[in-house]
Formats: C-alpha cells, sequence, structure tokens
C-alpha cells in the first residue's frame, strides 16, 4: 500500500479515539510509519533528502521505543504494509499532520493520566513526535528548495 492511504488510515484511527491503550497504539503505530517512511525516503527518495530522512528514521524510532509495544500481528502493522512511498512531498506532507495529531492526542493522555509513569511516558512520546514532525517541515523546505534551483523551474 502506497504511503499516503496508510497515513490517511492511521490518522482516521487516531482519531477514531478509545480508551488510552487503543490512543497509545495508534500513536505507535503511527511513530512506526514515519520509521518505515524515513528508512524508505533514505534509500529511494529524493537525493537532498537522504540524510534527514536517516535522522527521521532514528526520530521516529525513538518515539517507538518511548511506548509500550502493542501487541499487533504483523498483518495489522501498517508500516509493514508499506509498499510503495508515491509522490514524497506528498507523503511527507500527510505524514507532518499526522505526527502533528499524535502530539495533539498524547496531550490529551497526558493532561488525563492517572499515574506519573503514564504521564512522563506520554511527554517522552511528545518531544519524539514533535522532533520527527520538525523532521519532516524541514525535509519539505529542502524538497522546495532544490525545486526553486531546477533549471526547468527558473525557466518558467
Amino acid at each position: 500500500m502506497d504511503a499516503v492511504r496508510l497515513i490517511v488510515t492511521s490518522r482516521r484511527a487516531l482519531a477514531g479515539g478509545g480508551d488510552p491503550p487503543q490512543v497509545l497504539t495508534e500513536v505507535w503505530q503511527a511513530q512506526a510509519l514515519a520509521q518505515a517512511i524515513g528508512s524508505r525516503l533514505a534509500v529511494s527518495g529524493p537525493p537532498q533528502l537522504r540524510g534527514e530522512a536517516i535522522g527521521l528514521t532514528e526520530l521516529a524510532g525513538r518515539g517507538c521505543g518511548v511506548l509500550d509495544s502493542p501487541n499487533l500481528d504483523t498483518a495489522d502493522l501498517r508500516a509493514a504494509q508499506l509498499t510503495e512511498l508515491g509522490d514524497a512531498r506528498q507523503a511527507l506532507v500527510c505524514l507532518g499532520g499526522l505526527l502533528g495529531e499524535v502530539g495533539i492526542a498524547l496531550v490529551g493522555l497526558a493532561c488525563a493520566a492517572d499515574d506519573e509513569g503514564m504521564y512522563w511516558q506520554c511527554m517522552e512520546a511528545i518531544d519524539a513526535a514533535d522532533e520527527s514532525r520538525d523532521r519532516v517541515l524541514w525535509m519539505l523546505r529542502k524538497l522546495e528548495d532544490g525545486e526553486q534551483g531546477s533549471p526547468v523551474r527558473e525557466a518558467v
């Protein structure tokens, strides 16, 4: 499945809410998907994004690492369903939106947390999602800069 379709699926699942464990599972899914997209961009994305894509992979991996791993079958893991990146710009725009929504969902969980452990887990996950989103926005800027410097763009 292409990246944008998986991101849309993740956004819908996250928006569906549910109890805290379900929301945390969707947050974990979103970070795992960001990690997979970063990895795909690092290998086959636009050359100017490859270094930043490695950084996204690492940051999103940290986002997964601060959360308890959910009990998911491999078939239910959206990141494992990623078969093609599609348009890098569109995938990054959608991924940035998803990561912003992840941060908002985590703030809600942190505010409602009954125990200190859950609160700090959410705070660390918020930080990871925010840093991942910043990396995505930086990559979008690099793409835009690359297009502005291309001969086709200058001739128009």
